[in-house]
C-alpha cells in the first residue's frame, strides 16, 4: 500500500476482543493500574489519568521508548471496573471510557457527557465500513469519530490551512525545498480539536492522517500508525479553552520549551552565503555603521566550511586561516556569531573512515557497508554548490552522540554564541542504526536525536546561553529550544505559506518560530515583499533576515529601508513583552504567536481568519500579503485601537469588535491592534541586546489613551 492510498476497508480485519478486559497493577509498559484487553490483534492496555487516556500495545518495540520522547508520563488514576456481557465501563473519577465488546469499540464521557469516540462511519451489511481500531502488516488503524464541521489543528508545520479538516497528511520529515505542498520539515503526530479532545501518538515511526478526508472517510479521523507497537494518548479537556489545555498536556509529556537567552530575541542577519572573511566583516561594519538593530550575525553552511569535506567543525583555512581573528572583530562589534551545521560528513573527509572504523555512522543494509547519501545535485547546483556524497552520523551509537556533542566545545571557546542545526531529514528505509532501528523507524526521530546533542553542546561550553535555531524537527523537539521554516519561495504566496507554517508549529506544541524574512530563493529584489515580510517578522519569537542575496535593508530601496529600519526597531522596544510572552510559553506551552482559534476559543467566527494572530496576550497582528497594501481582517469582540507607539504613521480612530475591516496601508504602516485598556511595556530603542543586563529595562507603559 502506497501511504496515500485510500485503504479497502473491505481487506483490514477490525480488530475484536477475545476475552474480558481485566483490571491488572504494573503490566509492562505501564506502571500503576491499568485495564488489560486481550484482542485477536495482541494484547492491549488502557489507563486514565488526569490528562485522559492512553491505550499501548503490551508487545512494544522497545527501542521507541530510549529516545525519550517523553519527558513525563501522567500519574495513573485508581480505576473502578464495570461489566456486563456487551460492555466493559472504566471510571477514574469524572473520566470513563466504555468498551463495547462486540463489535469492538470505544467511547469517552467527561462528567457524563461524551466527549469522543471511535469512529460511526457505518456499513450497510455490518456495523463499521471503517474499523475503530485495526492491524495488519502496515501497522496499527486508529479512527475516530469527527462532528460535521469539526475543525482539527496540529500535525506540525504544514503550509497549508491551519484548519486540518479534509486534509490527507503525512507525519514524516522532508528536506521539502520550499513551503508549497504537503512535505514539510517539522512534524509531530499530534492534533487536536476545539471540541475539548486531543490525540498523541507515541512513536518514532512515520504516521498518515486522514482527517475527515473524503477518500477515507468524511466523518472520521484515521490515522495509520507505520508502527509495530501501538502507544496513543488521548487528551481530554476541562477548560473553556480546549487548545490551551491539550497544549499544555501535551507539553507535560513532551517537555516545555526553555526560555532562549535575551540576545537571541534580537535580529539575526544572514544570508547564503557571505563567502570571504572581508564580506562578513564589511556587512557587520555596515550593521553598526548604518545603526541596524542586530544582535546576530551568521556564518552559513558554505561560509566557514569547506563544502567537498563537510562536515567536521573546521573552518576552511583557505579563508580563514585565523578564524579567531574574525571572531574578535565581530565581537568588538557587539555581535553574537551564529554557525550552521548538518550532521552528516563527507566520504572525501579523513573522518568518514575514522567514524566507519568505530560504527559511529549509519549501515547500508543492502551492502553491510556505511550508507553514502547521494544528493540530488538539480536543485542545490542551480543555485548553491552542489553538496558532497556523505556518510551521516549515528546518534543511537553512544560514542558517536559523545563524540559530536564535544566537538563544539572548541566552537564555543572560539566564541561561537549558537548554532544553526540545518538537516536531518536524509535517513533512507534501508540505512540501519547500531541499535538495530532500519531508517524508516529511526528516520522522524533522528531529527530530535540530533537536535538534542546540539543543544546539549549549547548546554555544557556556551558562556552566553543556550541557544539552538534548527529546521527538522518531531515530537519532543520544541525543548531544544527554537526552530525556523525553511526555504520558502520569494514571493508573496512564500511569505504566506511561511507564516502559516510557524502558526501550524506553534499549534502543535512548539512556541519559539521564526521565518526567513526576505524569502530564501527566487529572489526578485521585491522592496514591497521585503519590507512586508519585515514587518510580519518583528512579531515572530525569533527574526531572521536570510535568503540567497543579500538581506541587509540598504540593499533594497530607500523607502524600503527606512521602512524596514523602523519595524526592527520597534521589535528592540517590544523585549520585554516579548520576553514576557516566552516565559508565558515556557510554562504552558502557549506559542508567542498564537492563531485565533487559540486567542478567542470562543469567537468561532474568528476562527476563519487563519492568516492574522495574537502576538503574545495584547497585540493583534494582521500581516499585509498585498503589493497595494490591502489588508482584511476580523477583531473579536470590545473596542480595538491601531498599535503604533513611535507615531511613524499611525491610522486614526478606533475599530469595532466583531466586525470584518478592511484597510490600505502606506509602505510604512503596519496594522497591528490593541483593545482599548491594553497596556503594553516598551524597552528603549537599542542597536543590540547588552548582556550585562540581566533584564530588559522597561521606559514606558504604553496604552491607546496616552497622550502624545
Amino acid at each position: 500500500m502506497k501511504y496515500m492510498e485510500a485503504p479497502n476497508w473491505d481487506e483490514l480485519p477490525a480488530l475484536e476482543l477475545s476475552g474480558l478486559p481485566i483490571l491488572v497493577e504494573g503490566a509492562a509498559p505501564f506502571s500503576g493500574p491499568a485495564v488489560h484487553l486481550p484482542t485477536t490483534a495482541g494484547d492491549l492496555l488502557i489507563q486514565l489519568s488526569e490528562v485522559g487516556v492512553r491505550i499501548a500495545s503490551v508487545k512494544q518495540r522497545a527501542a521507541v521508548f530510549d529516545y525519550g520522547l517523553l519527558q513525563s508520563v501522567p500519574e495513573p488514576s485508581k480505576l473502578e471496573l464495570e461489566q456486563d456481557p456487551h460492555i466493559t465501563r472504566i471510571r477514574a473519577g469524572d473520566l470513563e471510557v466504555a468498551i463495547e465488546h462486540e463489535p469492538f469499540a470505544l467511547s469517552f464521557k467527561l462528567e457524563g457527557q461524551e466527549r469522543l469516540t471511535t469512529t460511526t462511519d457505518g456499513h450497510f451489511v455490518r456495523r463499521f465500513r471503517v474499523p475503530p481500531l485495526a492491524h495488519n502488516e502496515h501497522g496499527w488503524w486508529f479512527s475516530l469519530a469527527l462532528q460535521s464541521g469539526e475543525p482539527i489543528y496540529g500535525l506540525g508545520e504544514k503550509w497549508g490551512a491551519l484548519n486540518k479538516r479534509g486534509e490527507l497528511l503525512r507525519s514524516f520529515n522532508h528536506d521539502a525545498l520550499g513551503v508549497n505542498a504537503e512535505r514539510s520539515y517539522k512534524n509531530t503526530p499530534f492534533a487536536w480539536s476545539p471540541e475539548g479532545w486531543g490525540l498523541f501518538c507515541h512513536t518514532s515511526s512515520p504516521v498518515t492522517h486522514a482527517v475527515g478526508c473524503s477518500s477515507w472517510s468524511q466523518r472520521s479521523y484515521c490515522a495509520l500508525i507505520e508502527d509495530s507497537s501501538l502507544d496513543i494518548f488521548l487528551l481530554v479537556s476541562r477548560g473553556d479553552n480546549a487548545g490551551a489545555d491539550i497544549l499544555s498536556y501535551y507539553s507535560m509529556i513532551t517537555g516545555h520549551a526553555p526560555i532562549p537567552p535575551r540576545w537571541s530575541n534580537g535580529v539575526i542577519l544572514s544570508k547564503a552565503y557571505y563567502k570571504t572573511a572581508d564580506e562578513i566583516l564589511q556587512a557587520a561594519r555596515e550593521v553598526r555603521e548604518k545603526q541596524m538593530p542586530c544582535d546576530v550575525i551568521t556564518f552559513d553552511g558554505r561560509a566557514w566550511q569547506d563544502t567537498d569535506t563537510r562536515f567536521a567543525f573546521e573552518w576552511d583555512a583557505s579563508r580563514y586561516p585565523d578564524p579567531g581573528k574574525v571572531i574578535d572583530e565581530l565581537k568588538a562589534m557587539d555581535f553574537k556569531i551564529c554557525v550552521w551545521e548538518y550532521p552528516l560528513i563527507s566520504t572525501q573527509h579523513a573522518w568518514f573512515k575514522e567514524f566507519a572504523e568505530r560504527g559511529w555512522l549509519l549501515m547500508d543494509s543492502r551492502t553491510n557497508l556505511p550508507a553514502e547519501y547521494e544528493w540530488d545535485r538539480g536543485p542545490f547546483g542551480e543555485v548553491l554548490t552542489p553538496l558532497p556524497t556523505s556518510g551521516i552520523v549515528d546518534f543511537t551509537h553512544p560514542e558517536a552522540y559523545e563524540f559530536w556533542c564535544e566537538a563544539h566545545k572548541d566552537l564555543f571557546d572560539l566564541g561561537v554564541d549558537m548554532i544553526k542545526a540545518d538537516f536531518g531529514e536524509q535517513l533512507e528505509d534501508h540505512m540501519v542504526a547500531q541499535n538495530g532501528e532500519s531508517g524508516h523507524e529511526l528516520h522522524n526521530v533522528y531529527a530530535f536525536l540530533y537536535n538534542r546533542c546540539v543543544f546539549e553542546a549549547a548546554e555544557r561550553y556556551s558562556q552566553t546561553g543556550s541557544f539552538l535555531f534548527s529546521r527538522a524537527a518531531w515530537s519532543g523537539s520544541q525543548r531544544f529550544n527554537s526552530q525556523w521554516g525553511g526555504d520558502p519561495q520569494a514571493d508573496w504566496e512564500g511569505m504566506i505559506s511561511n507564516i502559516r507554517g510557524g502558526l501550524s508549529w506553534g499549534l502543535s506544541g512548539a512556541p519559539f518560530y521564526a521565518t526567513d524574512v526576505g524569502g530564501f530563493y527566487k529572489d526578485t529584489r521585491d522592496d514591497t515583499l521585503y519590507v512586508r515580510w519585515a514587518q510580519a517578522g518583528i512579531f515572530s519569537a525569533h527574526f531572521r533576515l536570510h535568503g540567497i542575496g543579500p538581506r541587509e535593508p540598504w540593499s533594497y530601496s530607500a523607502a524600503a529601508e527606512r521602512a524596514v529600519m523602523q519595524a526592527l526597531t520597534l521589535r528592540y522596544r517590544l523585549l520585554a513583552y516579548l520576553e514576557r510572552a516566552e516565559l508565558q510559553a515556557s510554562e504552558t506551552g502557549l506559542p508567542v504567536q498564537r492563531p485565533m482559534v487559540l486567542a478567542f476559543p470562543s469567537d468561532r467566527a474568528s476562527w476563519a481568519f487563519e492568516n492574522q494572530f495574537m502576538f503574545g496576550d495584547d497585540l493583534l497582528v494582521v500581516p499585509c500579503f498585498s503589493a497595494a497594501g490591502d489588508v482584511s481582517f476580523y477583531l473579536p469582540e470590545g473596542e480595538w485601537c491601531h498599535f503604533d507607539p513611535q507615531q511613524a504613521n499611525p491610522i486614526s480612530g478606533c475599530f469595532a469588535g466583531n466586525t470584518v475591516h478592511s484597510l490600505t496601508l502606506e509602505l510604512d504602516q503596519m496594522a497591528v491592534f490593541v483593545k482599548q485598556d491594553a497596556q503594553i511595556p516598551l524597552s528603549k530603542a537599542t542597536q543590540y541586546i547588552d548582556d550585562r543586563d540581566t533584564r530588559t529595562e522597561i521606559e514606558l507603559v504604553w496604552s491607546p489613551t496616552m497622550e502624545n
